[in-house]
């Protein structure tokens, strides 16, 4: 299994994949036009033509970025499919120049394994201003905030 950068192609694939999760109230639901507007910071991991896992990195700021919707298709999970997906993303990060790297996530030990800390939501301002102002979990948000510094102090 290799990871691609997202096609139009796959993303009935990526949508249903979100969908899975979503419903479930485990990720936060992409319509198909986000998906479509956001498609170039996408990688999926294929198994033959099959789209067994998704995961969006989103810039939001000069020096912060986020991971976003990683899923892995319930029968392809623990097979370290989302490290691989991790990995890339924490690679193209670096590579744009990014220093810190976050997650909001439900999955704590997953990100804790790949280096990242628990920290207050409040100290990622560019996250709460940018995004989880329009957030239907706004007021109740139960996720973890996670960070990683992907530069050397």
């Amino acid at each position: 299994m290799k990871i691609f950068n997202a096609t139009t192609a796959d993303v009935a694939s990526i949508y249903q994949l979100i969908k899975v999760y979503a419903d479930k109230q485990i990720v936060l639901p992409r319509s198909l036009l986000s998906i479509y507007q956001h498609l170039q910071c996408m990688y999926v991991v294929k198994d033959k033509d099959k789209v067994v896992g998704v995961a969006g990195l989103h810039v939001l700021g000069e020096d912060l970025a986020e991971v976003r919707s990683l899923v892995i298709e319930p029968e392809y999970q623990h097979k370290g499919i989302g490290r691989m997906l991790l990995n890339h993303i924490i690679t193209e990060s670096s590579r744009l120049g990014v220093d810190r790297l976050i997650s909001l996530t439900y999955q704590v030990d997953f990100f804790m394994k790949c280096g990242f800390d628990i920290v207050k939501k409040e100290t990622l301002s560019e996250k709460v201003w940018i995004d989880c102002m329009n957030c239907p979990k706004f007021n109740q948000c139960d996720e973890v905030a996670m960070i990683k510094s992907l530069t050397e102090k």
